[in-house]
């Protein structure tokens, strides 16, 4: 799922990198737990997403 949302966020033609203060897309991931957490839940608050890009790598 954060595969899906890195790609369609960082790899559509015309789109460019988000910007510190940029206003985040919508979205919707599992947590750690496999909870699901979608971004129109954190409205006004602030957050971090943060993942690890080389955790679905080999090696």
């Amino acid at each position: 799922m954060l595969r899906t949302f890195l790609n369609r966020l960082l790899f559509q033609k015309g789109r460019t990198l988000l910007q510190p203060g940029d206003v985040a897309p919508s979205f919707e991931l599992c947590d750690q737990n496999g909870r699901p957490v979608r971004s129109v839940d954190l409205a006004g608050r602030r957050w971090i997403l943060w993942f690890y890009p080389k955790a679905d790598t080999p090696g």
